[in-house]
């Protein structure tokens, strides 16, 4: 029986006129990943970089989400043919690329996900669930339908070639003002004035591309002011973050009132 794969994320920046926001999955649970996506966030990104994170961990979270209406995007690694294959394979249908810095790197990017003749990703579609063991109708013919391709802006170098990496047919770019900041001489301080112009640099060239563009903002300052700079999608907050901040919070609340002087040996 043919089956019909859900939109990707291009095709639901396409359908909407506000700003997606989404959250972080860096846990590697999908016990985490299904109350992520039960939370209503716009879309989730199931992190390969950062996370301890392999390929059968992604695809249980990929299930654990499939229920919801939350969009999920999986960050691969690394911008690697074989490992963007076997992700693609997994089902994921909507990929974020980091350490994108030239028009070069996003040009080779574009063609690990898609089929010869117009580009390099190998054929496995009868054994893959990308295409539900081929149950799919047409998957092989219309693979550019059924795969989004975003790359992560960086570094310093990636700001000033932000409209060429967004020209290269890419459907979307995200910035990280994170690693940006550290290309920047300015580590840990995401919100710094020159980080966050930069970032805003990054946002024309590619708007000039006529690219949706996104960032990391987990301070809502910053994420207000980066939806109001035309950010169409924004991740504001991370799985582990949430629990880490919250732990500590229940444990301030119970503990910090209690606390007493050691006590004296006898």
């Amino acid at each position: 029986m043919p089956l019909r794969l859900t939109p990707t994320f291009r095709d639901r920046l396409a359908t909407t006129d506000r700003t997606l926001y989404g959250g972080w999955i860096c846990s590697g649970s999908p016990v985490v990943a299904e109350i992520m996506a039960g939370a209503g966030l716009d879309w989730l990104l199931i992190d390969m970089e950062h996370a301890p994170n392999g390929l059968e961990s992604v695809l249980a979270q990929l299930y654990a989400v499939s229920g919801y209406p939350s969009t999920p995007v999986v960050r691969v690694p690394a911008g690697d043919a074989v490992i963007i294959k076997q992700v693609l394979d997994l089902g994921a249908q909507n990929i974020l690329v980091p350490m994108i810095s030239t028009p070069e790197e996003a040009k080779a990017i574009t063609a690990m996900t898609r089929y010869p003749p117009a580009g390099v990703r190998g054929v496995g579609s009868a054994l893959a669930r990308s295409a539900r063991w081929n149950r799919v109708e047409g998957y092989l013919r219309d693979d550019d339908a059924h795969v989004s391709v975003f790359v992560q802006i960086e570094t310093a170098e990636g700001v000033e070639n932000a409209r060429a990496i967004a020209e290269t047919g890419v459907d979307g770019v995200f910035v990280g003002p994170s690693d940006l900041a550290a290309s920047m001489g300015l580590i840990g301080q995401q919100t710094h004035p020159e980080v966050v112009a930069a970032v805003k640099r990054a946002f024309a060239g590619i708007a000039e591309a006529g690219k949706p563009f996104g960032v990391n903002a987990f301070d809502p300052v910053a994420a207000r002011d980066y939806a109001a700079a035309g950010a169409r999608f924004v991740l504001v907050g991370a799985d582990v973050a949430l629990l880490a901040r919250a732990s500590e919070e229940l444990a301030g609340t119970y503990l910090a009132s209690t606390a007493q002087a050691p006590r004296t040996s006898y």
